[in-house]
């Protein structure tokens, strides 16, 4: 079961934030939607989001969000002048899915993204703006499982060039332990909190990067 970073009712905040992001970089600054998200998923911003904190949930507008990502990765503001817009864009309802997809599955934007690509979900866009949003859901999750088939623990290691010898011996767990980690044979999601964090250690990321969503 999925802890969520806060509560439902809070839900619709967050999707409307990041809705009114995106269509406003998109459609009023022109900033081509990749180009947008890769800003976004290293900004603070993702992360605030992310973690629920009530100045992102329920204070910044999406045009306040756009110029502190902008802000925060280039060093600049976007001030256009918002219009009033009536029609839904393609990029309103990303916004909208992508944000109660990452409240559902408890990931960070950045493997979202990783996933499904801007223009991926673009396309997405034509056949299930209509849709209830668990059809979205199931979908972007079979996507998402697809990617990060490998458990974060291999994927992270690997990434890292590290071996399951070295990563033994440099973080005092056990090689057998990290095998069956990597094997799924063992729940990493249940290590103490001592062996995630020196697995986490080494590999130079989170310890919350090393749990399975």
């Amino acid at each position: 079961m999925t802890i969520h970073a806060y509560q439902e009712i809070y839900l619709s905040n967050a999707q409307a934030a990041l809705r009114d992001a995106i269509d406003y970089a998109v459609n009023i600054c022109n900033i081509p939607g990749e180009d947008f998200i890769k800003l976004f998923v290293v900004s603070s911003v993702s992360k605030r989001i992310e973690n629920g904190e009530p100045a992102y949930l329920a204070g910044k507008s999406g045009i306040e969000i756009v110029n502190q990502v902008l802000e925060e990765t280039m060093g600049r503001t976007r001030m256009t002048e918002a219009v009033a817009r009536y029609e839904r864009s393609c990029e309103y309802w990303i916004g909208w899915a992508v944000a109660y997809y990452q409240w559902y599955s408890g990931r960070r934007f950045r493997e979202i993204f990783q996933a499904i690509s801007f223009e991926d979900f673009q396309k997405m866009y034509y056949t299930l703006h209509e849709a209830d949003i668990s059809k979205f859901t199931d979908i972007a999750d079979a996507r998402v499982r697809e990617y990060f088939s490998e458990t974060n623990l291999k994927r992270i290691r690997m990434l890292g060039s590290c071996t399951q010898a070295e990563l033994a011996k440099r973080s005092g767990v056990g090689l057998r332990s990290i095998q069956m980690y990597e094997q799924r044979n063992k729940n990493i999601n249940k290590a103490s909190a001592e062996t995630l964090y020196r697995l986490s250690k080494v590999l130079g990321c989170t310890m919350e990067d090393l749990i399975e969503k």
